[in-house]
């Protein structure tokens, strides 16, 4: 909020660079502000588009767990407050089809669907990097059964399920009971669209689809028109029998109370990433504390090579989850994950302390996913001109860990390696300090011999 109101900071969100040019002390960027499709002073942030939009998509943020509209805005707390359009998937921009509901909904006037992408130059004495992360793709490792088993989801996910503003506003559940929720309704609808089509028939021939159907199996009653109205009661019946047992489970949804939280995948890994991702083993005690506080009977397993905890109080953090919490600590590495008929996952590992193997079977497994470099990021460094370590974040001497292989570049945060939120932000301060201290005249500080 104090970014977006700071008389000396300019904001270019929903931008891109896409050239930069010379030296430290004069830097020009060329920068594409992208169409929002939405003027970003008239916009006042009501959502009366969004609640009228009758375009339903992915919703990005809750990493598709939920839905979203095309006129969106991509999280509450996000500066400017405005909406956006996806061109991709709002009908007024498909060929032939037209919408234009936000448009007459809108009372502040803000839509703009004529909008074009702008190109801005902007001067700086400067420029730090901070780019974030990615995080790996656990279909890589297909042992582990993500995208295909239904209730194994990644630790971000898992983090959107536990967020009161997530899709499930705080409630855990199985993702695989999670569908069949979502589809009772429409399995509901099929069944009353396939009822009137019977009924059409019962008219037709004054006679109940029941007792038809007994006639036609006794062979009395014959033609095509009979046997239409036969394959229309064998559906009919095949799917009463799925709604009804559909209904059953959906009425005997209990929360996800047995969780496995699985580390260090795709990390410490030499077939993707050698490198620690440094913050995945906190944040899984984190989230794991959090749904032992949500649900007192819930049973927490962290199975991993071992625990890092390497930032000041981080050793107790990791103590207070196994003595308050109940968090079983599993030294081990997971060898693959199963499923039985009912999708409960099975979790097949070695425990190198007892060097023995096991199974485990729980409701949920959730993924620590490594961090990676950023695909933008990695263009960045070719625009920007700079270089990147065997990792592949913005390389860095030890020295001087803020500063890139190009002068007046600096780099703060997981571009420069994983780290975690408060080292991040000191790091974010250090960066702006070492660009001040350069633009200064100060040069570089000396180091201590």
């Amino acid at each position: 909020m104090d970014v977006g109101r700071h008389p000396n900071i300019r904001l270019l969100a929903y931008s891109e660079v896409e050239k930069v040019e010379g030296k430290l002390g004069d830097f020009r960027l060329t920068v594409r502000k992208k169409a929002r499709y939405v003027d970003e002073n008239k916009c006042t942030g009501c959502g009366a588009c969004a609640e009228k939009c009758p375009t339903v998509t992915r919703d990005a943020f809750n990493e598709g767990l939920g839905t979203a509209k095309a006129i969106y805005r991509y999280f509450a707390q996000g500066i400017p407050s405005v909406f956006t359009i996806d061109a991709t998937q709002c009908r007024n921009f498909q060929p032939g089809k037209k919408c234009g509901v936000c448009a007459k909904v809108c009372q502040a006037g803000a839509i703009d669907y004529t909008q074009k992408d702008q190109m801005l130059e902007v001067e700086a004495g400067a420029i730090i990097l901070a780019t974030g992360y990615d995080l790996f793709d656990a279909r890589r490792i297909p042992e582990y059964g993500y995208g295909r088993l239904p209730n194994v989801v990644t630790a971000i996910e898992f983090e959107r399920l536990l967020s009161a503003s997530g899709p499930t506003h705080g409630h855990l559940y199985r993702l695989s009971d999670l569908k069949l929720k979502n589809e009772l309704p429409e399995m509901e609808k099929s069944l009353q669209k396939m009822g009137r089509a019977l009924e059409r028939f019962e008219k037709q021939f004054n006679l109940s689809s029941d007792a038809f159907y007994s006639q036609y199996e006794s062979g009395s009653l014959q033609g095509d028109e009979y046997a239409k109205w036969a394959n229309e009661v064998k559906a009919y019946r095949k799917l009463e029998k799925e709604v009804e047992v559909a209904r059953e489970k959906v009425a005997h949804i209990g929360s996800a109370r047995k969780l496995a939280f699985i580390q260090c995948v795709g990390s410490r890994d030499n077939r993707f990433n050698p490198h620690c991702s440094g913050f995945c083993c906190m944040h899984a005690i984190k989230e794991a504390i959090i749904a032992c506080e949500h649900d007192r009977e819930a049973e927490v397993f962290i199975f991993g090579m071992d625990i890092r905890a390497v930032g000041k109080g981080f050793e107790e953090y990791r103590n207070r989850g196994g003595t308050e919490s109940g968090i079983k600590y599993i030294r081990s590495r997971v060898a693959e994950i199963t499923e039985k008929k009912d999708h409960t996952p099975v979790i097949w590992y070695e425990d190198t302390m007892l060097r023995e193997v096991k199974q485990l079977p729980v409701d949920l497994v959730i993924l620590a996913t490594a961090c990676e470099q950023t695909e933008s990021a990695k263009k960045m460094a070719e625009i920007v001109g700079v270089s990147t370590n065997e990792f592949g974040f913005f390389a860095t001497s030890p020295s001087q860990p803020l500063d890139t292989t190009r002068p007046g570049v600096f780099v703060c945060g997981c571009a420069q390696s994983p780290m975690d939120i408060p080292e991040s932000v000191a790091q974010a301060s250090s960066a702006a300090a070492r660009a001040a201290q350069v633009l200064s005249g100060s040069g570089t500080l000396r180091l201590a011999s």
